[in-house]
């Protein structure tokens, strides 16, 4: 039974590395399409928090602004990323367009720096490390990059340190989204006394004019 199977084995159709490129930039595209409709999502709940910024600052409401603000900074951070999952996922679709290339030419796949270097880093993600380990496993089979070890993948698995929001970034966002908002309020004070004093001297002039039409009919 067991030469049979080895028998079986042998030969077995191996599968055409042609298909296997192509699969693999159908995996990509499909991803690549989710990163970028998870930043357009992203993005619009970043304008809906920006206009929220500027509606509690002109109530004067500096604690939600603030909070808002902080939402915003882990947003763009978010932004961020996905914008560079993406460029690895092109980076890695063009290095798979080359392999595909060298496959019409000497019919086999060929190993890879710089794919190994591609997948590494979208290994890491955490949103893409289920994908990514499958498709990692695959090239490894096919010989375009090493084999990744189980205990390093493991290690990715745990995901990224989050970075620390602080209140110099949130300042910055403030600043940035209701800046015209906040100047204008910090002006309110020094616009109204300005405005109370040129009332007092109108008053005053107007005062001394009544005082002088009045002296001119008695005299």
């Amino acid at each position: 039974m067991i030469a049979e199977k080895s028998l079986f084995s042998a030969f077995r159709k191996q599968e055409d590395p042609k298909e296997l490129v192509r699969k693999w930039q159908r995996q990509i595209r499909t991803e690549t399409r989710g990163v970028e409709r998870q930043m357009l999502e992203v993005q619009r709940e970043q304008k809906k928090a920006e206009k929220l910024i500027k509606d509690a600052a002109k109530r004067n409401d500096m604690v939600s602004a603030r909070i808002l603000a902080k939402e915003v900074v882990n947003m763009r951070r978010t932004v961020t990323k996905l914008a560079m999952n993406k460029a690895t996922f092109m980076a890695l679709s063009n290095q798979m367009t080359e392999q595909l290339a060298m496959t019409r030419v000497a019919g086999a796949l060929s190993k890879s720096g710089e794919v190994m270097k591609l997948v590494n880093n979208l290994v890491k993600v955490p949103e893409l490390q289920r994908m990514m380990v499958g498709m990692s496993r695959e090239m490894a089979k096919a010989g375009i990059i090493e084999e990744m070890m189980s205990d390093a993948m493991e290690g990715v698995m745990d995901g990224e340190d989050m970075e620390e929001e602080t209140d110099e970034q949130i300042d910055k966002i403030l600043l940035e989204v209701a800046g015209e908002t906040l100047s204008q309020m910090a002006a309110a004070p020094r616009q109204q006394k300005q405005a109370l004093q040129q009332q007092q001297a109108a008053e005053e002039e107007e005062g001394e004019e009544l005082q002088a039409r009045l002296a001119a009919v008695k005299s």
